[in-house]
């Protein structure tokens, strides 16, 4: 028991570790390496199919950078609708647009700095039927989870989420095993009108999920590239 109990405490050190070193990188670094990690989602207690599981692959990613890029939220300093992004990074920040959409970011850069990614698309792969509950019927599967606010209906994130770790509880992040060896693709940002043309926008270019426009992206990094 002792040594078994010392191989899970050994496990949790080198996951500890694994997600530091992540997130010590800079913002732009985390929305690249966040191509290929897992997200999932325990369904709580008080909604439809309370205790199901949903999960996917992330495709598409933006930087939100700190300090210089006044598209980012945190740009003029905090407030109390973006004090989350302050804090630790690893964390998620989900904020509500129009009245219709919440949008899902990790945090990123060490306290009082103020950065994010925001997740555009995800792969999914498992928890389909319970997605499909909760986008239009007809919808095909590379599409329930494209785009920020599609995402955040099909696994059912909104702003009570604001805030919480993302190594533990009912939204968890898990990061991609070393390298994930998919083709990389850049370009601009989608729909904002500040810093535009910034290439902070990443994705697996071989994933249907991936959002529009696909025409601005450009390949970077093929899979068979060993330097990639």
């Amino acid at each position: 028991m002792k040594r078994g109990g010392q191989g899970l405490t050994g496990l949790t050190e080198i996951r500890d570790a694994k997600w530091r070193a992540f997130f010590n990188g800079a913002t732009v670094d985390v929305a690249r390496g966040l191509i290929g990690a897992t997200l999932r989602r325990v369904i709580p207690p008080s909604t439809l199919d309370r205790g199901g599981l949903v999960a996917g692959r992330i495709v598409e990613t933006e930087a939100y950078l700190p300090l210089v890029d006044p598209a980012c939220h945190g740009y003029r300093g905090p407030t109390k609708r973006t004090a989350c992004i302050f804090g630790r990074p690893g964390h998620a920040y989900v904020y509500f647009i129009y009245g219709m959409y919440n949008c899902f970011n990790v945090t990123t850069e060490r306290a009082g700095i103020g950065g994010a990614v925001l997740v555009r698309a995800i792969e999914p792969t498992h928890g389909l039927d319970l997605m499909r509950r909760r986008r239009a019927a007809g919808t095909s599967d590379a599409v329930l989870a494209r785009g920020p606010g599609n995402l955040c209906r099909a696994f059912g994130i909104d702003t009570s989420l604001n805030g919480v770790d993302l190594r533990s509880g009912e939204l968890t992040l898990e990061l991609a095993d070393g390298d994930p060896a998919t083709a990389i693709a850049v370009g601009p940002r989608v729909g904002i009108k500040v810093a535009p043309l910034w290439p902070l926008r990443f994705a697996d270019a071989n994933s249907a999920s991936v959002s529009s426009p696909r025409r601005t992206l450009r390949l970077v990094c093929a899979a068979s590239d060993t330097k990639c």
